[in-house]
């Protein structure tokens, strides 16, 4: 067959010819496309299994870190997370890799909502605590994501230029107040700590109204903690941020302004995302805007 390129287009045909090729005893179980996806592409391959395949991603690190890592740190979380189970290699066929992880079960959070609101800030808490502890030497490195706000001004000011603030009613100048408190904040100074690096809606999924579980660990890395707990904005319903914090019991007050600040960033991000859903981009998008919205809603209350 031609070599395809960065662009080849992931189909079901294509994913049953890898597995026929790397991993035959598993060609023939039940396939199906998961919506969603941004630089990996996920299909759910039987009732237990998943194949997570570049698409937009044309780093390899993202995946190996996962085969590296995951299997190391999922005993030890109180929430499900992918565990990799068989590697998949570039080939002619397709130039990028692609792994077969676990399913882990639930509806992501940005297709379903939380109910059980108490439960959810008390699994958040247990499962960042228990992620959070001190990496080892030899663990990846993300100046942004594990890094101070300070790092990531530049990328502040242009979400918030590209926000269309007046049209959805937000108060600008309240979000720069709490960014710059965040830069303002002492830098994290203990040990460098395991963190997932990405917490929004669409890398957790919901069961029976509670997180139920916690997916794509492409930007895991050692660095400090505030990146993932501003998940308490991201993430839980309003009025349980006290309670998730309550049960993390680690954060300081310039980590936790430290993260709020970082909660802010990420909403715009999901905003700028929403605002782009009608442009063809892969991934969830159009709903994004939403979350973001009522996420930073809960970061200025």
């Amino acid at each position: 067959m031609a070599e395809l390129h960065d662009d080849t287009e992931i189909t079901a045909n294509l994913i049953r010819d890898l597995l026929r090729d790397q991993h035959a005893d598993l060609a023939d179980l039940p396939l199906r496309e998961v919506e969603g996806g941004w630089g990996n592409q996920m299909w759910r391959l039987g009732d237990e299994l998943a194949v997570r395949i570049q698409r937009m991603d044309t780093d390899f690190e993202h995946q190996l870190k996962e085969r590296r890592w995951l299997p190391l740190l999922a005993p030890r979380l109180p929430l499900p997370i992918p565990v990799p189970v068989r590697n998949g290699a570039p080939s002619e066929r397709f130039p990028k890799i692609w792994t077969v992880m676990t399913w882990v079960p639930g509806v992501p959070l940005d297709h379903a909502s939380i109910t059980r609101d108490d439960h959810a800030a008390d699994a958040l808490a247990a499962f960042l605590r228990a992620l959070h502890v001190a990496a080892p030497a030899d663990a990846p490195a993300d100046a942004v994501r594990g890094g101070h706000p300070s790092d990531l001004a530049d990328g502040f000011d242009d979400f918030l230029r590209s926000v269309d603030a007046d049209a959805i009613g937000l108060d600008a100048s309240a979000v720069r107040a709490v960014w710059d408190d965040a830069v303002a904040a002492p830098a994290w100074t203990g040990p460098a700590v395991w963190v997932h690096g990405d917490l929004h809606p669409a890398n957790v999924v919901v069961a029976d109204g509670t997180l139920a579980g916690v997916v794509d660990f492409g930007d895991l890395s050692a660095g400090d903690p505030a990146v993932d707990l501003a998940a308490a904005w991201l993430l839980l319903p309003a009025g349980t941020t006290t309670r998730f914090f309550a049960g993390y019991a680690e954060a300081d007050d310039a980590t936790i302004r430290r993260a709020r600040g970082l909660a802010a960033l990420k909403c715009l991000f999901l905003m700028l995302m929403g605002q782009n859903g009608d442009r063809g981009l892969p991934g969830g998008k159009a709903a994004w805007g939403p979350l973001g919205r009522a996420a930073l809603d809960r970061v200025l209350t």
